[in-house]
């Protein structure tokens, strides 16, 4: 009957005796041996528990009850696997996630005739006996006598309850599961001993609750509501006389009887169970009579189960979730701890995803890079001054068909977190080395004088000091041009993306500091895990990071200084309603006020006069931002904010290892991939969408003079055109409709040495 049992057949008729001399005798000693050895068996059973349920069954024992332990809570209060629903900042369903697909109800939820129904087919003498039905077991044996084999069994549904309870305690543990299901006289003994604690500790009406809620109906459906659902696609206290007996016949044996795929096999067993109801009088004749004349009537949902059926892109985000509830220690002290809550279930987890928001960041990696191209994207949105992630998007699907492009790597986020190993974020890490030069005292027009190449100077580390041993080009750092001459200003050098403007920055600050403004903007280590490197070259951006990592530090600008770890989750409860804590927001002063809209003014500068300038939003909403290309064209970045909402756009191959030269991307051509080029119209597309219709909020900037003119013919080499040292050229300059040929135009390096 539980379905950890082995379907029980179906009496079969006493084969035909030969009634010849000696046949009668033959038979009553084989009939007799077999019943005597059932009875032994039951007898030992009964008596060598001292079952304390015996005075309801007209047998006598004496203070027994008194000799038992108490039994462990589950078995009172089972803490039933359930399924965990996952919703998006207004409510929206993201995804149902489970170990076991069951929705735990009381027995007021619960449809009167689908209790009724299962106690009339399971043991319907159930109300009428203890935990041991002594009409049933000598039914049983009489049975069994009879025919020679074990062709009924004695269990009551409070037996048949424990065993349950002993299956779901092993969980997916296959030799556990085994174990609980071993058919040994020991273990028969302690599953009556606790059925018989259970009838005194519970009522009936407690117990048939907790069967119908644990019990396994097939199809992955644990429990009568997950079964009403799956089969019918209703709540269980919808379910028709028909629907009921369907759902009470299953749990003999779900594959046998599995509606679905032997739906014969299934109305047979329904209508066996529609005939007990009327035979116990719960059903009338007439109800009988059109219950068996009723269709199946399935409206049978697959399981749907994990981040996997997430719409919208959202599957990867479900995915981070995951691994916030598996490593956040809110949610436990130990991982063993997380991981049995998170597979334990029965969560409502509200997250702070925006749908709206989502959808364009979704729309805009789609709609400029294509799942089989070579390159992929990846775009974060964080709302800055308080951490919250509003949108995680990429273009290949989540999923494990490879031949299909999908992946479950999380592009957006860290090894750790169910990401990859990170890419290098070229010259969008260049406002953290001059937020560390500006917090150390360093003013707003500091001038350097940035030659087109320098040799990595010696500098100090936190430890020591950093010494340039390398030979030939990896000794030096250029700038992207020939004309590329200093002296730079910081609003000039943020603008073109100097390089040597900033090794020289590093070399009179010293690396520690970069390090440790790395650190306050929530840089800890790379995206691998690995620590992060004090080498000169950190200016340019040659340490791996992941695009949540880059949005939330130019949140941080957009906040004013305000750092805010990054938030996914803003509400837990379980299904009856009570709450569980969440990772609190945590947020302080990581810079100063005036620091921050000191970058911001240069980084406005970036995308009025400098490699962003094509990138500006609708309606001329202030925007502030820095392009970044790496070294060999592997990776190319736009991180950009509002006050309101901060991006950053990751574009390139997936592993890392696609230089994006001569290639096409969503079927346009491109000499080179830069920052501006890129990843830059996918910023632009989703920043336009995701801020439709919200208040233009100015952003906070203060006044830096310019720098006094200069004579371009004191800096200029003869022939050689103004860009950007990121590598990114004049807008427009190296993209082309598709069918065309190459740009004219051939930048030179990327801002890596």
């Amino acid at each position: 009957m539980a379905p950890t049992r082995p379907p029980k057949p179906e009496p079969s008729p006493t084969p035909p005796v030969r009634r010849g001399r000696g046949s009668s005798a033959l038979r009553s000693v084989r009939y007799g041996t077999t019943f005597l050895g059932v009875s032994v068996l039951s007898g030992v059973l009964l008596a060598g528990m001292a079952l304390p349920a015996v005075g309801a069954l007209g047998l006598t024992a004496k203070n027994t009850a008194d000799s038992f332990d108490s039994i462990p809570d589950e078995f009172k209060t089972p803490a039933l696997s359930q399924a965990t629903q996952i919703f998006d900042a207004k409510g929206g369903l993201i995804a149902k996630v489970y170990e076991r697909d069951r929705t735990v109800l009381t027995a007021e939820q619960m449809a009167p005739i689908m209790r009724q129904a299962q106690v009339d087919i399971e043991d319907a003498r159930f109300y009428e006996h203890g935990a041991v039905d002594l009409k049933g077991v000598l039914r049983a044996v009489s049975k069994n006598a009879e025919s020679g084999a074990t062709v009924q069994g004695a269990s009551t549904l409070t037996q048949q309850y424990v065993k349950n309870v002993n299956v779901e305690k092993a969980g997916d543990d296959v030799a556990a599961v085994r174990e609980a299901q071993r058919k040994t006289l020991g273990r028969k003994i302690q599953e009556l001993k606790y059925a018989i604690k259970l009838e005194e500790d519970l009522t009936k009406d407690q117990i048939l609750t907790n069967y119908l809620n644990i019990t396994y109906y097939g199809n992955g459906a644990y429990g009568v509501e997950a079964a009403a659902q799956r089969y019918f696609g209703k709540s269980n206290k919808d379910l028709t006389v028909p629907e009921a007996a369907t759902l009470a016949g299953l749990v003999q044996n779900p594959s046998q009887y599995d509606p679905k795929l032997h739906p014969q096999a299934a109305q047979k067993r329904r209508d066996v169970v529609i005939d007990k109801l009327l035979e116990n009088k719960h059903i009338t004749a007439a109800q009988a009579k059109e219950a068996k004349a009723a269709p199946l009537g399935l409206a049978f949902r697959p399981p749907r189960n994990g981040c996997i059926t997430a719409g919208a892109g959202m599957g990867f985000f479900c995915d981070y979730v995951r691994h916030v509830v598996k490593q956040d220690p809110v949610f436990g002290k130990s991982a063993a701890d997380r991981k049995r809550l998170w597979d334990q279930g029965g969560l409502n987890i509200y997250t702070t995803l925006d749908p709206d928001k989502q959808a364009a960041a979704q729309h805009a990696v789609s709609d400029n890079v294509r799942v089989t191209d070579s390159v992929s994207a990846a775009a974060t949105m964080i709302e800055p001054g308080t951490g919250r992630i509003l949108a995680m998007a990429q273009t290949r699907p989540y999923g494990l068909e490879k031949e299909k492009n999908e992946t479950v790597v999380n592009y957006n986020v860290d090894a750790a977190m169910g990401g990859g190993n990170g890419f290098q974020p070229g010259s969008t890490f260049k406002p953290v080395v001059a937020a560390a030069a500006l917090e150390a005292g360093l003013p707003s027009t500091q001038s350097y004088p940035a030659p087109n190449r320098i040799d990595y100077p010696t500098m100090k580390t936190c430890d020591g000091t950093w010494k340039n041993l390398a030979t030939g080009k990896e000794r030096s750092v250029p700038n992207e041009s020939a004309s590329e001459v200093g002296p730079y200003e910081l609003k000039e050098a943020m603008a073109k993306s100097v390089n040597t403007y900033f090794v020289q920055m590093e070399q009179q600050i010293g690396l520690c500091p970069v390090k440790q403004m790395a650190n306050k903007l929530g840089i800890n280590a790379k995206a691998s895990g690995k620590p992060l490197e004090e080498v000169p070259a950190m200016a340019l951006g040659v340490e791996e990071m992941s695009p949540l990592t880059m949005a939330n530090v130019y949140a941080t600008f957009a906040a004013r200084g305000v750092y805010c770890t990054p938030l996914a989750l803003s509400k837990i409860t379980t299904v009856d309603g009570k709450d569980v804590p969440v990772p609190p927001a945590s947020c302080n002063q990581a810079i100063s006020q005036l620091t921050a809209d000191t970058l911001t003014t240069v980084l406005n500068g970036v995308t009025e006069k400098g490699t962003g300038a094509d990138l500006g939003l609708e309606g001329r909403r202030q925007i502030a931002g820095k392009t970044g290309t790496s070294d060999q064209k592997k990776a190319a970045w736009f991180s950009g904010y509002t006050p309101q909402l901060a991006t950053s756009v990751w574009l390139g191959g997936p592993a890392g290892g696609v230089e994006m030269r001569d290639i096409r991307i969503n079927g346009d051509y491109f000499d080179e991939v830069f920052g501006a080029t890129g990843p830059g119209p996918i910023w632009r597309q989703a920043m336009n969408e995701a801020l439709r219709g919200t208040s233009k909020e100015p952003l906070q900037m203060i006044h830096i003079p310019d720098p006094a003119p200069r004579d371009p013919k004191s800096t200029a080499t003869p022939g050689a055109s103004p860009g950007a040292t990121d590598g990114t050229p004049a807008p427009g300059n190296t993209r082309r409709p598709r069918g065309t040929g190459k740009p004219t135009e051939q930048p030179g390096r990327t801002d890596q040495p």
